[in-house]
């Protein structure tokens, strides 16, 4: 199963583009910070991911003010150039 849910700041956004079947598209820079617990010991996990909204999500995404924190929830897939991971969200959880 491939699903992330990640708990994340807007920390930039890309100006709206439409694909070449005519759906709107975003591409997004998303921040985490957390503390977590590995092998019993706490540790700090900070993390800036590049992410990508399209279709009615996009819109959503684009109303969003920047720095603001959010829940979002998708699907991990490959950049163009195949090198490299993007957060694809499909929904603000």
């Amino acid at each position: 199963m491939n699903r992330l849910v990640l708990s994340a700041q807007l920390v930039q956004r890309g100006a709206m583009r439409y694909t070449p079947a005519g759906l709107p598209a975003l591409d997004l820079s998303l921040k985490h910070e957390s503390q977590v617990t590995q092998d019993g010991l706490p540790r700090k996990v900070s993390v800036e991911i590049k992410a990508r909204a399209v279709g009615e999500i996009s819109k959503q995404m684009a109303l969003l003010e920047m720095g603001s924190e959010h829940g979002f929830a998708g699907f991990l897939g490959s950049q163009r150039n195949g090198r490299g991971v993007i957060f694809h969200v499909t929904e603000l959880a």
